[in-house]
């Protein structure tokens, strides 16, 4: 169970910057004015690469800044109150992991950070929660999406288990900048997986969840064909995950759907996102996911994510 003192070491990655998505005019500053020299000192700014080590710590009030940047850069524009859904998830610390620089250099001159959130877990009982301003906002999100792109037997389907009080539904939430390595998710879902057992074991808010529901930040080839298939499930060799392992949760989605967040992302920086400077597209794609799956999952994170 996650206590006050939990602290374990994750591992080591390139210094993290923040998502391109939650960015807006930063890094823009001055263009233009500057000489040839002054853009290779940036150049070799940009690509200098900075070795740091990562801890797990349990969630307290200091990072309710750092989960709602991080949670601004999954749903953006949404009309989602994520005040709220910050104050939720940091209520039941129990569940659910901070990642924060494991040794802050002595000579750094910003106080933030020592407590800079570079990414959490946790999960959110929506069922437990209904009611809630921000719950039910998600849930009229994954839903008004669902309509637009699936069949209405999905959709009924859909708004059925998310609506059933007798299996809860939970929401996974695994949210980190774009520079921390995949590796690290492992022991974060482990922990994760260990808190929610301890939770169900000891009556704990959150505990039993029949199924899991996730949002991931996915991305498209922008001159492909973007549309999504009408079973509701969009072709698996066109879509990418920002965070890599939860391809293997798409894999086991008994409902998967994806749609464009192109005009919410901002447009400054669109042209950012390539892969082998082929421009993507971003999209959100939602997962539903029988706690049932969890188990095979975990067993390819392992197999996958073991360093």
């Amino acid at each position: 169970m996650a206590s006050l003192a939990k602290k374990r070491a994750l591992g080591t990655g390139e210094k993290p910057e923040e998502d391109h998505e939650e960015s807006s005019d930063e890094g823009i500053e001055g263009v233009g004015d500057s000489g040839d020299d002054d853009s290779e000192d940036s150049d070799e700014e940009i690509n200098e690469e900075i070795t740091v080590d990562f801890e797990a710590h349990t969630i307290s009030d200091n990072d309710s800044n750092g989960i709602k940047k991080l949670l601004k850069q999954l749903f953006l524009k949404a009309n989602i109150n994520l005040s709220q859904l910050t104050d939720l998830i940091i209520q039941q610390n129990h569940i659910g992991s901070v990642i924060r620089q494991a040794d802050v250099p002595e000579d750094s001159d910003n106080d933030d950070d020592i407590d800079e959130v570079f990414g959490f877990i946790s999960l959110l009982n929506l069922t437990e929660r209904k009611g809630s301003e921000c719950v039910e906002q998600i849930k009229e999100l994954v839903l008004e999406h669902c309509e637009k792109c699936c069949p209405q037997s999905v959709v009924e389907q859909l708004d059925k288990i998310l609506n059933d009080t007798t299996k809860p539904v939970g929401l996974l939430l695994s949210e980190r900048f774009i520079n921390v390595p995949p590796q690290i998710a492992l022991p974060l879902h482990k922990q994760l997986q260990e808190e929610i057992a301890e939770a169900q074991r000891t009556n704990k808010p959150t505990g039993k969840c029949h199924f899991y529901i996730m949002i991931s930040k996915t991305f498209k080839e922008a001159g492909k064909n973007n549309s999504t298939l009408r079973g509701g499930a969009p072709k698996k060799d066109e879509l990418m995950f920002t965070n890599a392992e939860e391809e293997f949760f798409h894999e086991h989605a008994v409902i998967k759907f994806n749609y464009s967040v192109q005009e919410e992302s901002d447009s400054c920086l669109a042209g950012r996102w390539s892969f082998d400077d082929v421009p993507m597209k971003p999209f959100r794609t939602v997962m539903l996911i029988p706690a049932k799956s969890i188990s095979p999952i975990m067993e390819k994170l392992r197999e996958y994510l073991s360093i």
